[in-house]
């Protein structure tokens, strides 16, 4: 069974993508074969993330945000609550 994170997920608590347990794991993104860590949301089917610009806020108090087109990969950073990593396994 492999451990894939969601295909769409966002950092806002209003968005209907938010999942507080998986982002308490950690997802890395690697956008054009760069990693970012300024994600807001991402879509890997859809191929785009959505991060802030800049320090623009709308009238609403949450930052402005602009989607960038490309290749997006995911994973998590650390294992879920009680699976262990071939790391760990290795160890003992």
């Amino acid at each position: 069974m492999t451990d894939t994170p969601p295909d769409r997920l966002s950092t806002d608590p209003s968005s209907p993508y938010f999942d507080q347990p998986v982002l308490e794991r950690g997802i890395g993104i690697r956008f054009k074969g760069a990693e970012r860590r300024d994600v807001e949301e991402y879509s890997i089917s859809e191929g785009w993330i959505r991060v802030a610009l800049g320090k623009k806020m709308d009238r609403h108090g949450r930052p402005l945000t602009i989607k960038l087109s490309g290749p997006v990969e995911a994973w998590f950073e650390r294992p879920a609550a009680g699976e262990t990593t071939s790391e760990d396994a290795a160890e003992g």
